[in-house]
């Protein structure tokens, strides 16, 4: 067993070192390329609708026009007032006018350009070898155009060694990027770089010849541009040369099945869709492969622990076609590229290698089986990691969980101020959520759900926490340095911008108590998620931190289990919330046991208690007098004590009678 072992071991680390080297060569990177050639045609995904529209520099347009190449600038000019006419999005020009042509010509598109208030125009990098050095040399638009309002993105695409455009640029600047940006369209949140999903063969996207648009409402439908994003570009016929760019026009993966090059134009188009719906496919990073590589070489050496030619055959066979059905999943499922040629191949060199093994061993082995014949010799068992099929049923188990909801207080108000600019909101969440969101995984807790501007989260679950009301508040007090981090940085963004400062602020609820966790949903789909009146309780206590207007409001539960770690708490109430009529009682967590310890904490806790005590004995004026010192030792306080002395001068008129027990009840949420 030990020397099978260690020939199983010799032979995976073989695989794996020799399988690595490969990699590295071209012609390996060829295979895997063209793999991902054709997975990615055949997974091209499917938009119902494009935002862009292509203004092509073709043949028709050249027979029509009756000019050579390069066409006067102030054709151009009439081009982008015919397409602002037509109501254009964004014109953008996938020509780089670097040179000067004649002034009257500059300066009509100059104008143009200016009235238009919306072009784009293409910049570029061209490489530059002298004797001494290659240099990357960017080529940027004529000043006149840019001085006149023209902005810039750089439509340099990168190429890889057999030259098929496959790539999305990663750069900020990109040609997509910055007509993106200038439409307002907000980029998708991931496959922002990677790979470029091209939606099918050369002419996919709606085009009309670039006359047409000269004269849209002879030659085109009513409403064809408006709103839409125009792309101006060469889309003239060039020959299927994969290794040459001609008349800008790239190979692309399709041009392996069609034989015909993508014009730069359209490329533009497909990246310009890929960022805003996130289609790029990211490249499974090379430990990732490594490790494939490494699962294959062992699952390929294991399954074959007991060698007979057929069923050894049949099972290399299977797990060859599962590294390429895997490979398949995660590209069309996941838009993540993990090429399946090495895994595939460590399944083969493990078949070769346990079939040698079986070989040489039979026969060097065969007079020993024959004397042996008869011991019990127990098959090897071959465990696969797979998903539990429990967690794969609806429903769950009942535990205590200790719960936490968190929204951001005036938060219609804040949409209302980028009500035209729905972006900006998009990433003033975004910048929210990202911390509070951090802030929560790092205190071991689990994001159940994001709600708009809310979150939220639970501990306990699914990994068992023995101090999860401890982590929670832990979270909670960090969730407030956190968003004071983010004010500040929101502040500093707002002084450069010079405009307002936008300052969030946000109103936190924690319980713990039995809930059910689990899978939740249909039998079709389902989340892991809670529910159970903690669950309810949790929620409304969020809500009441802006009435009580404390940061954080905290179950009576969740104060009893983190009493012995010494947070400081004070008693808000004994409330009785919306829609439950049994009452609980409420604290606020000030801070983590440091400040419990301050003198000047334990003042302001001592006359707190003071105060409610007088408050539900119905002492008015010594429930007065300790709150108003309470307000004194803690101005940020002043909500809540300004809400108790409502109550006594109300009670003052109206006192509520012998049986009152100190319980409000809460009218909203």
């Amino acid at each position: 067993m030990a020397n099978l072992v260690a020939f199983r071991a010799i032979l995976v680390v073989g695989i794996c070192l020799g399988l690595a080297g490969l990699s590295f060569l071209e012609l390996w990177r060829t295979v895997d390329r063209r793999i991902f050639d054709l997975y990615s045609t055949l997974a091209a995904p499917q938009l119902d609708q494009t935002d862009v529209v292509l203004v092509t520099i073709d043949e028709p347009s050249f027979a029509e026009i009756g000019l050579q190449w390069p066409w006067p600038r102030d054709l151009h000019a009439a081009l982008v007032d015919s397409l602002s006419t037509a109501g254009a999005r964004v014109i953008a020009f996938d020509v780089v006018f670097a040179e000067p042509s004649s002034r009257s010509a500059d300066d009509a598109l100059a104008d143009a350009i200016r009235r238009a208030g919306n072009v784009i125009l293409a910049g570029d990098e061209v490489l530059h070898v002298d004797p001494h050095a290659a240099q990357i040399i960017r080529v940027e638009p004529l000043a006149q155009l840019s001085a006149a309002g023209a902005m810039t993105g750089i439509a340099a695409v990168t190429l890889d060694s057999d030259g098929v455009l496959r790539r999305l640029p990663a750069r900020a600047d990109s040609f997509a990027r910055v007509v993106l940006d200038a439409a307002g369209i907000a980029i998708a949140p991931r496959g922002t770089e990677g790979l470029v999903q091209f939606l099918g063969p050369a002419g996919s996207y709606p085009a009309v010849s670039y006359y047409q648009a000269l004269a849209p409402q002879q030659f085109l439908p009513p409403d064809l541009l408006r709103g839409r994003v125009a792309l101006i570009g060469l889309a003239v016929k060039a020959a299927p040369d994969p290794g040459a760019r001609q008349a800008d026009a790239f190979a692309t993966p399709f041009t392996l099945t069609t034989g015909e090059l993508t014009a730069g134009v359209e490329v533009q188009g497909t990246m310009i869709d890929n960022l805003r719906h996130g289609l790029a496919i990211a490249e499974a990073p090379w430990s990732v492969l490594l490790a494939a590589i490494m699962a294959a070489a062992v699952l390929g050496s294991l399954c074959q622990w007991q060698w007979q030619p057929l069923r050894s055959s049949a099972i290399a066979l299977g797990l060859i076609a599962a590294a390429g059905a895997g490979s398949w999943f995660l590209l069309s499922g996941a838009r993540v590229w993990l090429p399946p040629g090495l895994p595939a191949l460590a399944v083969f060199a493990a078949y070769l290698g346990e079939g040698g093994r079986a070989f040489g061993r039979e026969r060097a082995e065969r007079r020993r089986i024959k004397l042996a014949f008869g011991r019990y010799l127990s098959p090897a068992l071959v465990e696969q990691l797979a998903a539990d099929p429990s967690r794969l049923k609806l429903g769950g188990e009942t535990k205590t969980l200790t719960i936490l909801f968190c929204d951001v207080r005036g938060f219609t108000t804040i949409s209302e101020t980028f009500k035209n600019d729905p972006a900006g909101l998009t990433r003033l969440i975004n910048n929210f959520l990202t911390p509070m969101t951090d802030v929560i995984l790092a205190h071991g807790g689990t994001i159940d759900k994001y709600i708009g501007d809310a979150i939220m989260a639970f501990w306990n679950a699914p990994l068992d926490d023995s101090d999860h009301a401890v982590n929670a508040c832990r979270a909670s007090l960090a969730m407030f340095k956190a968003l004071g981090a983010l004010n500040e940085r929101l502040t500093a963004e707002a002084a450069r911008g010079r405009r307002n400062a936008l300052v969030l602020d946000i109103g936190i609820g924690l319980n713990t108590g039995p809930v059910v966790v689990g899978n939740m949903g249909s039998e079709r789909r389902f989340d892991y998620s809670v529910l159970g009146d903690a669950v309810n309780l949790a929620s409304r206590l969020e809500g009441q931190s802006k009435t009580y207007g404390v940061g954080i409001v905290v179950g009576e539960t969740t104060a009893t289990a983190v009493a012995s770690a010494g947070f400081a708490l004070l008693e808000l109430d004994l409330i009785a919330v919306k829609g439950k009529s049994e009452a609980v009682r409420i604290f606020t967590l000030r801070g983590d046991p440091d400040l419990a310890t301050a003198p000047q904490f334990r003042a302001l806790a001592d006359r707190h208690a003071a105060a409610l005590a007088a408050y539900r004995r119905q002492d008015w004026e010594a429930a007065h007098a300790a709150f108003a010192a309470c307000r004194d030792l803690a101005p940020d306080l002043s909500v809540l004590y300004g809400m108790y002395f409502a109550r006594i001068e109300q009670f003052r008129v109206d006192p509520p009678g012998p049986d009152w027990n100190g319980v409000y009840v809460a009218t909203s949420k």
